[in-house]
């Protein structure tokens, strides 16, 4: 009877470590983020709208549709966060608790439709003490900020580009585009470094001192570096798929 109920233990204790990652997904924010991605992704076709023929832009959006479709973002984003990060538990505990809730929230805030209509024209310059942009400039450091916001916004700018490829096949091989790729994303990543305190110091305006202090620490944790590393891994084999 003993073995017995230890193996029926075992039984139900097995899928609950085999989706520690999904748990992880869940906490971190990911799922309200990929919806804030295709609501990013529906104003991008839509701008195509009045510049395109008709024909041409339903294939832009058929095609766009398609790649960025929810749950193949997840299937490739999960893969990669399984692959990459051996153990998920100390990262699950921080997202899981009252702080990583609330870093979560405030990640999640940055990027809904209305707060990046709102600071269309940029973030305003927030004031902080020495002490405040101290541990904004470790959070800068420790976090892969500039690197996806880059991946998201090459994803969203090339929704043409792979389009018209899609229809013309061979136009543009990937020897030719994969350089020009990498060139952008090295530009884009120069151009947000220059401003990326003021951009955490915006996201992460409502965390205290001592929240700060707690988050960064943990982000720069062996452990926190592990899930940050294979977050950008997961995020770009999501977003660009086959690259």
């Amino acid at each position: 009877m003993r073995s017995l109920c230890l193996s029926l233990l075992l039984c139900l204790s097995l899928p609950a470590w085999a989706d520690l990652h999904t748990q992880l997904w869940e906490k971190a924010g990911w799922p309200q983020q990929s919806r804030h991605f295709a609501a990013a992704l529906q104003q991008a076709q839509q701008q195509y709208a009045d510049t395109l023929p008709p024909a041409i832009h339903s294939a832009l959006v058929s095609n766009s549709n398609q790649r960025f479709e929810a749950g193949a973002l997840q299937q490739r984003a999960l893969a990669v966060l399984r692959r990459d990060l051996d153990d998920p538990q100390p990262a699950l505990d921080f997202f899981g608790s009252a702080l990583g809730q609330r870093v979560v929230a405030a990640e999640v805030d940055a990027t809904s439709p209305q707060n990046l209509r709102r600071n269309a024209n940029g973030i305003p310059a927030i004031e902080a003490s020495a002490t405040r942009q101290l541990l904004i400039r470790h959070l800068a450091q420790a976090l892969p900020a500039r690197e996806a916001a880059a991946e998201v916004t090459l994803a969203l700018a090339g929704v043409a580009a792979d389009s018209l490829s899609g229809m013309l096949p061979g136009l543009i091989g990937r020897e030719a585009t994969e350089p020009l790729l990498q060139g952008q994303r090295e530009r884009l990543i120069q151009r947000l470094d220059g401003d990326i305190d003021n951009t955490l110091l915006y996201v992460y305006r409502d965390l205290s001192d001592a929240e700060l202090e707690e988050f960064a620490e943990f982000a720069q944790s062996p452990a926190g570096q592990a899930y940050y590393q294979a977050a950008l891994g997961a995020l770009r084999a999501a977003l660009q798929p086959g690259r």
